[in-house]
């Protein structure tokens, strides 16, 4: 395995840019140059082809977007984060969605970098080995997914290798589907899927939505009319074929229908009018709205319908602080799965413990801990390392290692009696600002008191 040395990282950059310019050039991106490959893939093949997967820094690039699938944060839509890409360190975001058939997922990513940095956008099916369903374009860093099943996805964020900058990722979720009762959203449904119906005989399949008598019913998608139809339980009703989803839109207690089988018609297009025909004679108008999927059956519509009105959450943290380093400032501090204090807790850390901000949420920072796992911390539970919490000088000669690990790579080399200022600790390690200004690690049992 080939190794860099930072003096060489310069060349290995200019190297970088000379094999991607062919195929990674305005106005084209990798999925135009590999057809049957998404940019992520294409990359990766550029990768070994120029046998940069044999190198340390290629291996980590690598080893980053296999380890954000495995180890990625549960986050709750919508949201908005934004971070800090560090050129000299290989890095991939994980962000773990609870997915709902119907919805579709909305990602855009704002990237502000010195230099032009590809980004790619992966979104995987979270269930063993993951499956890969949609991937955004490398120009405009969007990337929209209509979710087909109720499982948990992955949205991997990962770019090129030797690329800094800042960036802000935004995920959303919207539905799929118009609402079919006009002027009323998702929060006028009142009865909803599962509930029991006929002293609890069946179960109901659908939502209804309650409006006046009259009001229009109008096509939540494109489609053609299957049928037009009287029954005993539905009264009057129709169906709506939406075939680029492989699904039927069904229409039922209407007070009279204005269309005919058939027919194709456009998304608002009126279909009939709210009534309560059928088994809801005696109830309050209102439209049964169902979807049945093709060979599959019946599938729970308010995912498809539903528009949430939460708001973005804005950042509200000191962003001076992205891509720096800072520490515990309480006495003990719980850092988190997800930046909610009703989030399950990662770890308890206790005071000075350095973290690494890597991104920013609301009031919270994302952060690595010095053993290289990332969690969320509450804003206010840290400082900047700006100011030394004592200074200290060696016992003897030592490394400056790169992590608080006797595995770390070592910085620099220190000579005994160097005066170094301490900024924090974890686990037997002193994170320190050598005289030179370079951050590192050093053993506890180097360390001499100074003051």
């Amino acid at each position: 395995m080939l190794n860099f040395s930072r003096g060489s990282i310069n060349f290995f950059l200019f190297s970088l840019l000379i094999l991607f310019a062919a195929s990674c050039g305005a106005p084209q991106t990798l999925r135009t140059v590999f057809k049957n490959q998404t940019p992520y893939e294409a990359y990766v093949a550029k990768i070994k082809d120029a046998k940069l997967d044999q190198t340390a820094l290629g291996q980590d690039w690598i080893r980053a977007g296999e380890k954000a699938l495995q180890d990625s944060i549960t986050v709750t839509l919508p949201f908005k984060e934004t971070g800090y890409f560090s050129a000299d360190k290989p890095r991939a975001l994980g962000y773990k969605i609870d997915a709902k058939r119907g919805e579709r997922i909305v990602v855009n990513l704002e990237v502000k970098a010195r230099q032009a940095m590809l980004v790619f956008m992966d979104m995987f099916e979270a269930v063993g080995n993951p499956k890969h369903l949609a991937f955004a374009d490398t120009v405009s860093n969007t990337l929209v997914y209509e979710v087909e099943d109720d499982v948990q996805h992955v949205l991997r964020v990962q770019p090129e290798l030797l690329r800094s900058g800042q960036y802000t990722l935004t995920i959303k979720s919207e539905p799929t589907l118009a609402f079919p009762v006009a002027g009323k959203t998702s929060r006028n449904i009142a009865s909803i899927w599962g509930d029991p119906r006929d002293n609890g005989a069946r179960l109901h399949e659908g939502v209804d939505v309650f409006a006046k008598r009259g009001t229009p019913v109008i096509a939540s998608s494109p489609g053609v009319i299957s049928r037009v139809q009287t029954t005993p339980r539905g009264g009057k009703v129709v169906w709506l074929a939406d075939r680029d989803r492989n699904q039927n839109l069904y229409y039922a207690h209407l007070d009279s229908q204005a269309v005919t089988a058939g027919q194709r018609i456009q998304v608002g297009d009126t279909l009939g009018f709210v009534g309560n025909t059928g088994n809801a004679r005696g109830t309050a108008p209102h439209l049964h709205f169902g979807i049945y999927r093709y060979g599959q059956g019946p599938t729970n519509p308010y995912p498809y319908l539903h528009d949430s009105n939460k708001p973005i959450p804005a950042i509200q943290v000191d962003a001076e602080k992205l891509g720096n380093w800072v520490r515990v400032s309480s006495k003990a501090a719980n850092v988190r799965q997800q930046p909610s204090t009703k989030s399950n807790v990662y770890r308890q850390l206790t005071q000075h413990t350095p973290l690494l901000v890597t991104g920013a949420y609301a009031s919270w920072y994302r952060v690595a801990l010095p053993n290289g796992s990332e969690a969320y911390i509450a804003n206010n539970l840290v400082e900047a390392t700006t100011k030394p919490i004592k200074y200290e000088k060696l016992a003897s000669t030592t490394d400056l290692l790169d992590g608080a690990s006797t595995l770390a790579p070592a910085k620099d080399s220190l000579a005994a009696g160097s005066k170094i200022a301490v900024l924090g600790g974890f686990n037997g390690y002193t994170f320190v600002k050598a005289e030179n200004g370079e951050l590192g690690w050093v053993q506890d049992n180097v360390v001499l008191g100074v003051r």
